[in-house]
């Protein structure tokens, strides 16, 4: 698998078809000059022997050295490698509501992908922490186990959707369950839950599973996404609708998520538009007790920038040593007519 490390230079290779229609502009206004001086033929013979036919391929190969050149801009990395990762934190375990009304545009694009763009935040701003994702709507299950490994953590996000549960429903108490079985720290003080859902249409008696959960020492964090008011849920290219042909607006339960968060010993935080309401959870997170451990993790890409600006410096080397001119014809004949 090939990974590109700075992919938007790759934007660059936009300018390759530029290279020929400048050319051939060139080429053009050439032509139009020698016309101006009187019959081009004669024109030609009168000037040096410039060859079209060697000025494309001067040009062809300046292209691939520049599309080398650009490819090893963008860094190409191959082989990740499994490696031992010896690091101190907190492990914290992510239960994502993938229900349908997690569609619901109170965020643009809408709640699902802007809180997997806050996790996703979330992820970047850890330091030897742990991280674990579970995804949940009528029943849940790990998509991520726990793990300091945050390039997969990413690579696991970008694949939810809520397809990803195939039963509807926002089961708050198993996604909970869920969490507090995924960790592999008994520690005390150092796990917490960050669940992320609009907290409507739970099932089950949650908040006795977050008292129970919060005796062992998890703290639980709730962040409400969506607003109060409500807003429709978006289905097959028009609105969802109910049993009786009326719109379905899913609200946000904020009363509920708050009563989990009380019982759970963490905070309840309203997502907003811009830091999402993880920040003053990051920084309770970050005042838990670090635990020491180790583990497997793929990191150390092999870069392979190296051998792409080989080659474009080959083709450089190559452009340079085609002449533009054609060769001269005829030298030995004219010397003996001497």
């Amino acid at each position: 698998m090939i990974y590109l490390a700075q992919s938007e230079y790759l934007f660059l290779l936009l300018l390759v078809p530029l290279f020929f229609v400048g050319y051939a502009l060139w080429l053009r206004g050439r032509r139009k000059r020698i016309a101006s001086l009187g019959d081009p033929e004669l024109v030609e013979k009168l000037i040096p022997d410039a060859s079209t036919g060697k000025g494309w391929l001067k040009i062809t190969l300046f292209a691939l050295a520049w599309i080398f050149f650009v490819i090893g801009l963008a860094r190409p990395q191959t082989g990740a490698r499994l490696k031992e990762h010896e690091s101190k934190g907190a492990e914290v375990m992510v239960a994502l509501d993938v229900s349908n009304s997690m569609l619901a545009q109170d965020y643009s694009p809408n709640r699902l992908e802007r809180s997997k763009l806050a996790i996703s935040r979330l992820v970047d701003k850890l330091a030897g922490d742990r991280i674990g994702l579970v995804v949940f709507a009528g029943q849940s299950f790990v998509q991520l186990p726990i793990t300091t490994d945050y390039v997969s953590a990413k690579i696991f996000l970008n694949t939810i959707s809520t397809s990803s549960v195939p039963v509807q429903g926002t089961a708050l108490a198993d996604a909970l369950s869920t969490c507090s079985r995924s960790f592999s720290t008994q520690s005390e003080k150092s796990r917490a839950i960050i669940l992320i859902t609009d907290g409507e249409d739970h099932e089950g008696d949650v908040m006795e599973v977050a008292k129970d959960i919060a005796e062992t020492g998890i703290r639980i964090y709730c962040i409400g996404v969506g607003s109060p008011e409500g807003k429709p849920i978006p289905y097959e290219g028009g609105l969802m609708k109910d049993k009786d042909g009326n719109i379905v607006v899913t609200k946000l339960d904020e009363e509920t998520l708050r009563q989990i968060a009380g019982v759970g010993g963490g905070k309840y935080v309203r997502a907003g538009n811009g830091e999402f309401g993880l920040n003053p959870v990051i920084d309770d997170i970050r005042s838990l007790d670090k635990e020491a451990f180790n583990s497997m993790v793929f990191e150390d890409f092999n870069e392979q920038y190296m051998y792409f600006f080989a080659l474009a410096l080959l083709f450089l080397i190559l452009e340079a040593l085609i002449p533009q001119v054609r060769a001269k014809r005829n030298i030995f004949k004219r010397e003996e007519k001497r």
